[in-house]
């Protein structure tokens, strides 16, 4: 099993966006009254639906502002985002345009926002699996001693078929053998309930027989005319009483078999070619914003050098001579380069030395204390970066009830006079706001000892390295602290809850303004200072009398005491986080646990619930729970063979008690599920090897027939990886991203070397200072040397990766199907 597991290589995905805005809107059909109009989005990988967007109100241009991340837990072969139409005389929510990108074309677009031409949404384009064929062409003598030829075609089974109207498909194929003067059809058995039929099913075609013939069913087909020969086969739904679903075709010409007369391949299906199309700018356009990123992740050993040098950073002098420094100066323009160097600093506790040497060096060439750690540097990227990782349930705990009562209460809260709207009274707005303003600014300052210990480590050598260097400014020592816990971490999550999973989708404009002028004032009373004094410094008169309103000595007094307890010289053992913190929910459908007088158990639609203590479900959200589950008591947390229900997406939490089988709404949601589930148990006493993928049913096990209900599983779990700061960092994947970026940046990290040998032989500052002025190199032969160290580590990755492609993913096998013709 070890080696094994040494050899093996995977492939992960993932997928950051945002869905920006649409202009021009105009469903192809529905109410004339356009100005009512109600839109939303949603996000697709093939057809199965992962992210969905709120309803924007009466708007032929809305803008959506809706960002969403998730791992892509399977293969996929598009992208798509569909609009929406949804009015009050509608019964149904159709489609009526789409985006399609295609998986190899979307790093085309990653990184960058692009505008794109909705497409018409056309039932017979929306297709999605792949079918394994098989070709065989064999040489017969007939009655009369003559020679023909006959195609023997064998359709061996499908994957990834959608699902229709949320359950699996009940499938069945046609194959045809179609020609110029011909079109000979057969069709295969259906396949009931399964996403992935396995038909093996073998069909026989005359292609070729001698010129007399006396058969209608016979052709003259010349050795030439094979080349107009092809083999068709088209997958459906069958509808019962309803009307069949086109699911998707392949179209496979004959003259493959012209030299070698066996074929056998994977094949993706493809949309029909004469569906209805209309102009491509005649539905609108929507901005999107999408970053693609996969991995090809090798064995930890490959990554060990690569890793070691990266960790070793904090002990190098200078620090900007260091891997990890480096890696920071090459990638300065992208901003989520600086995310898998520090997920491997955290996970290994090199985080806080590495980051408190590089604010020392940014203090350096800070010269007025007033600007200290203002600026987009490698510090600063740091530790944003840092927060939002072990922040997390710390902006949970602190922020997420009051974020809540001010999205759901939605009072009008506006004090510009300018913006206001007919009717408002800016003092009861005034009144309002303030309110909200309160009881964020008490939740904030009340919540030091839910703040994570490594926060306050860094605050604590941010609060020394300032003093150190403004010796006659008492203030900055505070100023250092509220520049990130105010400015960059609460401010901020207020102004954008939903990219802090504070919320699940981004608000509607008006309580977008209530919270930009919370967070607005957030950042004024947590900036270190006299409030007197800043209030010069706004342009906007009823900002300064909104902060009049406020008690300056009581407000400083508290930022003051918050910022002396979260940066301290007490270490601190634990969070205090005393109560319970919501890690997930959602709705999802649950096998009922009973059964049902007929003896059948069904699937219910269920709110299911976990946080650090508990997983539970209830009938709807925020009623009673019809189920509690004690984390501690979790066993483990599986993935359920489709077969067990003839479900997609289902998972399994073993406990003391039944194993709860749950089914989520799409892929993504499952993943998420499970990990999430996974990570609060891990460390649960009495967690099982193994499991059952399958469900017990008519006397025995499913999977392994064993005939007793508490026969151990018969498969190993999943091992879940224990990692510091309960942090889920895949650090081989962190190294993997590492390397890719030094890859792609290969060009500057030779400009540095240049740079290095040019500084090392002096051949002056002002040459220096023109080609050389965007790295930092304080000692050029140390960086010279990380830098050759970094290449030859570099050059091995690559040659690993070389070595280790994985032969099976040849053209046409089931990781890299053929992508077939089209009609």
């Amino acid at each position: 099993m070890a080696e094994e597991d040494d050899a093996r290589i995977r492939i992960l995905q993932s997928l950051r966006g945002k869905i920006c805005e649409a202009k021009n809107l105009v469903p192809v059909s529905g109410s004339n009254r356009q100005r009512d109009l109600c839109t939303f989005c949603t996000v697709s990988l093939d057809q199965e639906e992962v992210f969905r967007t709120k309803v924007f109100d009466k708007s032929l241009s809305p803008f959506y502002g809706e960002d969403f991340y998730f791992e892509i837990p399977r293969p996929f072969q598009c992208l798509s985002f569909y609009v929406h139409a949804k009015n009050v005389l509608w019964l149904r929510q159709e489609p009526f345009g789409k985006v399609s990108i295609r998986k190899e074309d979307l790093c085309k677009y990653s990184g960058k926002e692009h505008w794109f031409s909705l497409q018409p949404v056309d039932p017979n384009s929306e297709v999605q699996g792949k079918v394994h064929l098989e070709m065989r062409l064999n040489e017969l003598i007939t009655e009369n001693g003559s020679m023909c030829q006959q195609l023997l075609v064998r359709i061996i089974e499908c994957q990834g078929l959608p699902l229709i109207s949320g359950q699996n498909c009940d499938s069945y194929a046609t194959v045809s053998l179609v020609g110029p003067a011909r079109s000979d059809q057969k069709k295969t058995k259906v396949k009931k309930k399964t996403s992935d039929p396995h038909f093996d099913e073998t069909f026989f075609f005359e292609v070729t027989r001698s010129s007399s013939y006396s058969k209608k069913s016979h052709f003259q087909v010349e050795e030439e005319d094979i080349e107009k020969l092809e083999i068709k086969v088209d997958l459906w739904n069958s509808g019962n009483l309803g009307q069949d679903v086109f699911l998707g075709e392949i179209r496979v010409s004959v003259k493959i078999l012209r030299n070698e007369h066996f074929h056998r391949a994977w094949y993706l299906l493809q949309p029909k070619g004469n569906g209805n199309k209309s102009k491509s700018d005649d539905l609108g356009s929507l901005r999107l914003k999408l970053t693609y990123i996969e991995d090809t992740v090798l064995p930890s050993t490959c990554y060990t050098s690569l890793c070691n040098l990266l960790l070793k950073s904090p002990d190098v002098k200078p620090i900007s001579a260091s891997a990890a420094h480096i890696l920071g100066d090459i990638c300065r323009e992208r901003y989520e380069a600086i995310l898998p160097m520090v997920r491997l600093l955290l996970h290994n506790n090199r985080f806080v030395p590495f980051v408190s040497a590089v604010a020392a060096l940014e203090l350096e060439n800070t010269q007025e204390a007033n600007t200290i750690f203002r600026g987009n540097t490698l510090a600063t990227r740091c530790i944003d970066d840092m927060m939002k990782i072990v922040g997390k349930n710390y902006l949970t705990v602190t922020l997420k009830s009051v974020i809540d009562e001010i999205c759901d209460s939605n009072k009008t809260c506006e004090i510009d006079p300018i913006k206001l709207k007919e009717g408002d009274n800016v003092e009861v707005n005034k009144e309002n706001l303030q309110g909200y303003v309160q009881k964020v600014f008490s939740s904030i300052t009340q919540s030091s000892s839910s703040c994570p210990p490594l926060m306050c480590d860094v605050f604590r050598s941010l609060r020394q390295l300032a003093s150190k260097r403004f010796p006659g400014d008492p203030h900055v020592q505070y100023s250092a602290v509220s520049s990130f816990v105010f400015l960059r971490f609460f401010a901020v999550a207020v102004l954008s809850p939903h990219s802090f999973q504070l919320r699940s989708h981004h608000p509607d404009p008006e309580i977008s303004r209530t919270l930009t002028l919370i967070s607005k004032t957030i950042q004024t009373l947590g900036s270190w200072g006299s409030l007197s004094k800043k209030l010069s410094s706004f342009k906007e008169t009823y900002m300064c009398d909104f902060f009049k309103s406020f008690q300056e000595e009581k407000c400083i007094e508290k930022v003051k005491k918050f910022l002396d307890e979260i940066s301290s010289n007490v270490s601190k053992e634990s969070s205090g986080v005393a109560d319970a913190v919501v890690l997930k929910e959602g709705e999802v459908q649950k096998r009922a646990q009973g059964k049902k007088r007929i003896g059948k158990k069904n699937f219910k639609k269920r709110w299911l619930r976990v946080t650090n203590r508990e997983l539970s479900y209830h009938k709807h959200r925020g009623k009673e729970a019809l189920c509690i589950i004690d984390v501690k008591n979790i066993r483990a947390v599986e993935k359920l063979d489709e077969s067990a229900f003839n479900r997609k997406n289902m998972f399994q939490v073993v406990h003391a008690e039944k194993p709860l089988y749950v089914q989520a709404g799409n892929c993504v949601e499952a993943s998420e599920w499970m990990e999430v589930l996974s990570q609060v148990s891990r460390c649960n006493e009495g967690r099982l090897a193994t499991f059952h993928p399958s469900n017990y049913g008519g006397g025995a096990w499913q999977c392994c027939k064993n005939p007793s209900d508490s026969a151990p599983g018969c498969k190993p779990c999943t091992a879940t990886m224990l990692a510091n700061l309960q942090l889920d960092i895949d650090c081989d994947r962190e190294t993997e991203r590492v390397f890719s970026l030094l890859s792609s940046n290969d060009s500057k990290l030779q400009n540095m070397e240049d740079a290095c040998a040019s500084l090392a032989v002096y051949q002056g500052p002002q040459r220096e200072q023109e080609e050389y002025s965007k790295f930092t190199i304080q000692e050029p032969k140390e960086t010279f040397r990380t830098l050759k160290q970094l290449r030859n580590i570099m050059e091995e990755l690559q040659k690993q990766h070389n070595i280790r492609s994985d032969p099976t993913a040849q053209y046409g096998s089931l990781d890299n199907p053929i992508v077939g013709k089209t009609s």
